[in-house]
């Protein structure tokens, strides 16, 4: 996965509305209202109301017509002797016939507006009667209601769409005996972490596997969204574990409830939860998943709502405002944030018929097509209100990362059609070559960030996510240049592979350095952890597909058997502190991408080819499988987001 977060071992606030009995605490009874003299405030206001229509109500004497929305009536003509004009066979009754019928009307509706108002003085008078808990349970039920009715629109059926071809869903068993074992472990460890967040952390986003309860970090915002569940479906599903992905189907049906007060990281829950319905409903074909993803996206497009259409970072679920992280250079937006929504939003699109997704991130690439770039390379940082970049930080690490990610995967999503998506990666590509890669004095190939216009020699693990990017982009690179870009990837799987080698626990740490004779190691005490990362062995894992070479399976095997035995703890999986400590402490989290990414890459690792092959499925940064949408085999074509 290639999250932008800083600071790993917390996580990334308008307070919720709260109608429940914690809005009303008794130590602050002096500073509130109580309900009852709210209530005697509204009785007042609506007695007011009553008198001031009864007292001034028009007058008929004074107005031919006092009109309650009723016409004049035309009766067909019997006798004109009393009053009334003969007009072409109809009787329009007279004045006097009028007056008297306005009274009786305004008699009615003098008595209506009594036998009302002292309706209202009963109901008051019971109201009155009950206690705050019986008002206040009153409350909710009202509140509940309006949420049904609010799920119900929602919840409209959307437009039939044909699936694209899908292949290879529920295959890839290794003839191999020793593969075949190990493909197992993984599934037994995927068992284990999702057994004890099912019984400990279950609905919470995530769990603290040794205190044994739920967790959650502000990039979910204050809500249970049960992002653990969401983000594991996936991988439940391809390992054949289908009784744990009908209960985490069961719960997401039942459950997951997007009109709360919570403000949310935008990237966060597109990569993780729509990315994830979205892959759960093209694996089984589940319709909830659908309908569960395009209700969350509507309530991510106010984050568009921009001066320029850059997304706001973060915005709010219920009310649809949006900010930007306060540490991002002047109120920025992060380029992997904004630059990450593309495979997900086309998907929405194709599925609903709706081109708004669509528009959206195309309207973000011509924006960023017409920026100069200094060196050719992307600043981490645009402001969203004056289009401008924020401080000239580039990184192929955490900020910048899936951006270029998702340039290639929009190209291969659209069965490699999209080929502005392809030529804005290959010229982002030259630059970082040109300005990032470097090779250490120890042979090391790494790659460095820029910042202030000079070269900082430190590689952090999210950066090593690019190793099987090169490999998956190095077919289709100019110049018949595959062959260079398959050994560039080759080349950064070797050095994320040392930097895991030349620790205690054989896991890698967050970051290391390449200054003098420090090679792939950790020099900062706060970045020689490992929180259950997955970008290495994605990085092996997209070099066996593409070489076979058994060296990556090896190495998948080695970091397979240190997370088994130095990150499980009887409640499930934790990070560690220190992976140059004989014994490091746990940071007593278990991330929803171990679970979503760590464990699929591993079991893909040690399973064949044809489950889920790269020809027919682009995998999001959150190692969600999204299926290719070949123009040959869907109605793509016709679709109105494509025309």
């Amino acid at each position: 996965m290639t999250t932008p977060a800083l600071l790993p071992l917390s996580g990334r606030r308008l307070p919720p509305l709260n109608l429940g009995a914690s809005a009303f605490p008794h130590h602050r009874a002096t500073l509130r209202l109580s309900e009852k003299f709210i209530l005697l405030l509204i009785l007042s206001a609506f007695i007011t109301l009553c008198f001031g229509a009864f007292f001034f109500l028009p007058d008929s004497s004074k107005h031919k017509r006092f009109d309650l929305g009723l016409e004049d009536v035309l009766i067909p003509h019997v006798d004109t002797s009393k009053g009334g004009k003969n007009l072409g066979g109809f009787l329009i009754h007279g004045q006097g016939h009028d007056e008297h019928r306005h009274r009786e009307e305004e008699e009615r509706l003098r008595n209506k507006i009594r036998a009302d108002h002292e309706k209202a003085l009963e109901e008051a008078k019971e109201k009155l009667k009950k206690s705050r808990d019986e008002i206040q349970a009153e409350i909710q039920t009202e509140k509940n209601k309006v949420v049904q009715e609010l799920k119900k629109k929602d919840s409209k059926p959307l437009p039939p769409v044909p699936l694209p071809n899908l292949v290879g869903i529920n295959s890839g068993e290794p003839a191999d005996l020793d593969i075949r074992e190990k493909r197992n472990k993984v599934k037994e460890m995927m068992k284990h972490a999702w057994d004890n967040y099912r019984q400990y952390g279950w609905g919470h986003n995530e769990l603290k596997p040794i205190a044994r309860k739920g967790h959650s970090t502000n990039i979910f915002g204050n809500s249970q969204m049960g992002a653990t569940i969401v983000d594991a479906l996936d991988t439940l599903y391809i390992m054949g574990l289908h009784d744990e992905f009908r209960e985490g189907q069961e719960w997401i049906d039942k459950n997951l409830d997007f009109s709360v007060n919570s403000e949310v990281s935008v990237f966060e829950v597109n990569i993780r939860f729509i990315g994830g319905l979205l892959a759960a409903y093209y694996l089984s074909g589940q319709e909830v998943f659908k309908i569960k993803a395009v209700q969350l996206a509507g309530k991510l497009l106010p984050a568009f709502n921009t001066p320029t259409g850059i997304p706001w970072a973060m915005v709010n679920l219920k009310s649809g405002v949006g900010r930007n992280w306060g540490w991002a250079s002047a109120g920025s937006s992060i380029l992997a944030e904004f630059g990450t929504l593309h495979m997900e939003f086309v998907h929405l699109s194709y599925l609903t018929g709706d081109p708004v997704y669509y528009n959206k991130v195309m309207h973000i690439r011509k924006l960023l097509q017409k920026m100069d770039r200094p060196n050719g390379l992307y600043p981490n940082y645009l402001n969203p209100r004056t289009g401008r970049w924020g401080q000239h930080h580039t990184s192929v690490g955490g900020l910048g990362d899936s951006f270029y990610e998702y340039l290639l995967k929009a190209w291969l999503m659209s069965d490699k059609t999209d080929t502005e998506a392809r030529k804005m990666y290959d010229d982002a590509i030259e630059a970082i070559e040109k300005h990032l890669i470097r090779k250490s004095n120890g042979g090391l190939t790494f790659i460095g960030e820029w910042k202030n216009g000079h070269l900082e020699r430190k590689m952090g693990h999210l950066t090593c996510f690019a190793g099987g990017m090169f490999a998956l982009g190095a077919d289709g690179s100019r110049d018949d240049k595959a062959g260079h870009y398959l050994q560039l990837g080759a080349e950064i799987a070797h050095t994320c592979h040392e930097s895991y080698d030349r620790t205690t626990l054989k896991l890698g740490p967050e970051a290391f350095k390449f200054d003098g004779g420090v090679e792939a190691v950790a020099v900062r005490q706060n970045e020689k952890y490992y929180i259950l990362r997955p970008e290495v062995i994605e990085t092996y894992w997209y070099m066996w597909r593409f070489t076979h070479d058994p060296k990556y399976r090896q190495w998948g095997w080695e970091a397979t058997q240190a997370i088994d035995k130095y990150c499980r703890v009887s409640g499930g999986f934790s990070g560690v502190k220190d992976v140059y400590s004989s014994s490091p402490t746990y940071d007593d989290v278990q991330q929803s991408f171990f679970l979503a990414e760590t464990l699929k890459y591993l079991y893909l690792l040690f399973s064949n080819d044809d489950l889920l092959p790269l020809d027919n499925w682009v995998f999001n940064t959150e190692a969600h499988p999204l299926p290719v949408l070949h123009l040959a085999n869907t109605t793509l074509s016709g679709n109105p987001a494509y025309r």
